[in-house]
């Protein structure tokens, strides 16, 4: 099969056989015993206008499913991905007209007979496939019946039901290509949202508010045609709305696919610059990646949060939450902090940058009162970043004065006192003489 690997994206802007998987949080749908729920026939798309009025998150409010929702960010993410190997999108019509379980609906025929297919050949494939269903509009990039897989990186266009069973023999059984069309190699980064609004509401609120910023940030960055974002069906832990999958290459030039859950609008920014512009996993987001167990992502994550000093990511998680409540998002590990700090010494979600050192024995209070300043300082840049343009957006949290109080200023406030005694005793005996 063909497949593509780009180099990393840089950023205008600076600023075991087995096979498909079977469980109820999968994207097509299957009973427990593994048996399709298959109706009756119908046209392939046919259904263009059924449930045409239903958006799962036009009446749900923000409070109740969306990003202010009572237990959100209250669950670990890690090992929360269900293993396989492959997954494959089946370009068709948009959340607005899917039915809640669009692989068993009576009038989809094209993604009910896919899932089908796919169940009836599951002791074939040599990888465990994974459907789900993203956006198509005829006439653009990705139209109806258009198939794309991951992480193969290639593009089916126009799949219809005639041709289902041939497609899964030849591609997703024997690995090979299908004759009637010619793969087309995918090139760049593809991110998935679930916003299935009619099967739960918490994603139908949160998915479309994720791909409009999704849309922006990828404007503003100049990532037109190296980025694409689309919406997608239900992926599996409706819970983690937000959520979002990014397949692309990493550093060694392998794809992979990457799970973040309870994604905001104000950490899209972050997923492309650290995720898919420096190749770093954002971790207090991270569910899972295709191709690991769920034991296996959380000793990857373990290893990474070793190798990067980071720290207790669900810590961090709830002190995000914490935040979130008063209108501001923090960062949630020193894997980031030191991320950003490497690559930006200017950025605000730096700490404290270490004084130089003296020479000297310096006045202690001339010291005194640059401490101070540099302490003023950094609150002013603070609060500019809390404000304005970029209010709302994800800054990482300032250290306590406190958790900042270091052994040398210990001294220093020692000096200044002494200094000031000193000076009081001397006024005393002063006025005495006199």
């Amino acid at each position: 099969m063909a497949s593509n690997r780009d180099e990393p994206l840089t950023f205008m802007n600076p600023s075991t056989s087995s096979p498909v998987a079977v469980s109820d949080g999968d994207s097509f749908l299957l009973d427990p015993n593994g048996n399709s729920q298959i109706g009756s026939a119908s046209g392939s798309f046919q259904n263009e206008g059924f449930l045409g009025g239903l958006d799962g998150g036009s009446s749900g409010s923000d409070a109740e499913f969306g990003f202010l929702r009572p237990e959100f960010r209250q669950s670990p993410l890690v090992g929360t991905v269900e293993y396989f190997d492959r997954h494959v999108f089946l370009c068709y019509k948009n959340p607005q007209v899917w039915p809640p379980r669009i692989e068993a609906a009576e009038f989809d025929r094209l993604p009910r007979l896919l899932s089908a297919a796919l169940v009836a050949r599951k002791g074939d494939t040599k990888k465990q496939t994974r459907l789900t269903i993203c956006e198509g509009h005829d006439g653009t990039e990705t139209s109806n019946g258009d198939v794309l897989i991951f992480p193969d990186m290639i593009r089916y266009r126009r799949l219809t039901h005639f041709d289902v069973d041939t497609f899964v023999e030849e591609v997703l059984v024997k690995d090979a290509e299908w004759l009637p069309g010619t793969p087309e190699a995918l090139k760049g980064c593809y991110i998935f949202v679930c916003s299935h609004g009619t099967r739960d509401r918490r994603c139908g609120v949160c998915g479309p508010a994720l791909i409009t910023r999704f849309k922006e940030e990828i404007e503003s960055h100049g990532l037109q045609g190296k980025v694409s974002v689309s919406p997608c069906s239900h992926i599996g832990g409706h819970k983690y709305a937000g959520n979002v999958i990014i397949f692309g290459s990493n550093i060694n030039g392998e794809v992979t696919g990457h799970w973040y859950g309870y994604v905001t609008p104000d950490d899209v920014p972050v997923l492309l610059e650290q995720h898919i512009g420096k190749g770093e996993i954002v971790d207090w987001l991270w569910r899972g990646q295709m191709g690991l167990s769920e034991e296996d992502q959380k000793r990857s994550q373990e290893l990474r949060l070793q190798l990067n000093g980071g720290t207790d990511v669900e810590r961090s998680m709830k002190e995000s939450t914490q935040t979130n409540e008063i209108g501001t998002a923090v960062c949630g590990s020193q894997v980031e902090v030191v991320g950003c700090c490497q690559t930006n010494g200017s950025s605000p979600c730096c700490q404290d940058p270490p004084l130089p050192e003296e020479t000297g024995n310096p006045d202690p209070n001339e010291r005194e009162a640059r401490l101070t300043a540099e302490r003023k300082s950094s609150k002013k840049q603070m609060f500019r970043n809390n404000s304005g343009k970029g209010a709302g957006r994800k800054v990482c949290a300032m250290p306590t004065w406190f958790e900042s109080w270091e052994l040398e200023d210990t001294y220093a406030t020692l000096a200044v006192i002494g200094a000031a005694a000193s000076v009081a005793f001397a006024y005393s005996c002063y006025k005495q003489l006199r």
